[in-house]
């Protein structure tokens, strides 16, 4: 019953990350995100600029 769980074993747990890897990890995760929400703030400017 183990068996196909053991391969996976190495993917649960790969240690603890440095100050620097964790802040990179964070930027890689929600950075794409918080830019997307800054395009589409501005985009939304221009457009209410335009109509008004």
């Amino acid at each position: 019953m183990l068996a196909p769980v053991l391969p996976l074993r190495p993917l649960w747990h790969m240690g603890a990350l440095h100050p620097y890897e964790q802040a990179l990890t964070l930027l890689l995760a929600f950075g794409p995100f918080v830019v997307l929400g800054l395009v589409i703030w501005r985009r939304r400017g221009e457009d209410d600029e335009h109509l008004s």
